[in-house]
């Protein structure tokens, strides 16, 4: 059985690992639109430095990771994240996601964000039941948004639940309610 021995920050020596995550999750499709893995350079250009983290056991195999984009390039957007948290397939239903997640809020709350959001397809029940535990909210449906380019869904128009997590100590202000 794998467990979840540390939760540290991805480094470029991890990204063999975290791709065949990645890879795993796009032909499942149940975990993203993409339809192939970005190269490391694209992966890291396209994410935020910090937080961006890999669960690893106790022989420093990579179970899982997360990582985080700006929603927006605009100055009023600097605290308003979108996540991504992907587990090995053979990690699954080991607390490795809840894990993940939970270590991930705590560094974008510690890096100043105020709002962590994801869109998760409706069909993802595991990813909306530790999201809701870990705080997340759903804001709404979707409905059509895009459609799948792998996994049993090709070709289909998905729709996807929009969630998202507001800081308990950032961004709260005597000018927000």
């Amino acid at each position: 059985m794998l467990l979840v021995t540390g939760i540290r920050a991805m480094t470029p020596a991890d990204w063999p690992a975290v791709e065949e995550i990645y890879r795993q999750g796009i032909e499942e499709g149940e975990a993203t639109f993409e339809s192939e893995t970005p190269g490391w350079d694209a992966f890291d250009a396209s994410r935020l430095p910090e937080p961006r983290l890999v669960a690893i056991e106790s022989h420093a195999t990579v179970l899982g990771w997360a990582a985080a984009a700006p929603v927006s390039t605009r100055v009023a957007y600097d605290g308003v994240i979108e996540h991504s948290v992907y587990v090995h397939r053979d990690a699954r239903g080991r607390g490795v996601g809840r894990a993940l997640l939970d270590a991930f809020v705590t560094a974008a709350d510690r890096a100043g964000y105020w709002t962590i959001q994801s869109s998760i397809f409706p069909e993802n029940a595991a990813s909306l039941r530790v999201h809701e535990s870990a705080g997340f909210r759903v804001i709404g449906t979707r409905e059509r948004i895009a459609r799948s380019a792998r996994g049993a869904h090709a070709g289909r128009w998905r729709d996807t639940v929009l969630i998202e997590r507001r800081s308990a100590v950032n961004g709260r202000d005597e000018e927000t309610p």
